[in-house]
């Protein structure tokens, strides 16, 4: 099963947990949107302290240590110390955030952008689909899609358009022949 999350700055809004399991040789594939309430706690700690370190790099900032990260999302949280360092060091061991020393303590910074591990995530989870599941959950997934959801997509499908025809001098690989890879 492969779990997918994205929170808010990919599609507006769009906020929830994919339950994927994978086409196996006795049966078709199923999808389950799972509700907000399945979400562990720490899923949100993570989630949060991402935020935080999203934000402080958008504004400029460098890496965070474990006692600055505190300093706000533990006491906003009423969190153990401990708790805020475990965290971290889990985000570390999945290489969302990189970790150096930094005397006695560790300095950390995400290793993307919100964009760029949204991204990412949907590759990975659609390059484990056959062509007409993926079109099928793209599909599910515009279905639940706001007006405003549908235009920033065709906004981001014609920028696209215009990268491909700026590069190459002509469309000659179009939108929709990128092709996923099982990893």
């Amino acid at each position: 099963m492969i779990m997918v999350s994205q929170r808010r700055k990919g599609l507006a809004g769009f906020c929830r947990i994919i339950d994927l399991s994978l086409r196996t040789s006795d049966g078709p594939s199923r999808f389950e949107i799972m509700p907000r309430s399945s979400v562990t706690r720490h899923g949100e700690l993570e989630r949060a302290v991402m935020e935080h370190l999203w934000t402080h790099r958008e504004a400029g900032g460098g890496s965070l240590t474990v006692r600055e990260v505190h300093e706000t999302v533990g006491t906003q949280r009423e969190l153990a110390y401990t708790t805020v360092m475990t965290v971290l060091d889990r985000l570390a061991k999945k290489r969302l955030v990189t970790q150096e020393r930094d005397g006695r303590a560790y300095r950390y910074f995400p290793v993307s952008t919100r964009e760029e591990l949204t991204a990412q995530t949907m590759h990975e989870t659609l390059g484990y689909l056959e062509a007409p599941d993926r079109k099928g959950a793209m599909l599910h997934f515009l279905d639940d899609a706001s007006p405003q959801e549908i235009d920033d997509l065709k906004a981001a499908l014609a920028e696209i358009e215009r990268r491909n025809i700026t590069t190459s001098g002509s469309s000659s690989s179009p939108v929709g022949t990128r092709r996923f890879h099982r990893s």
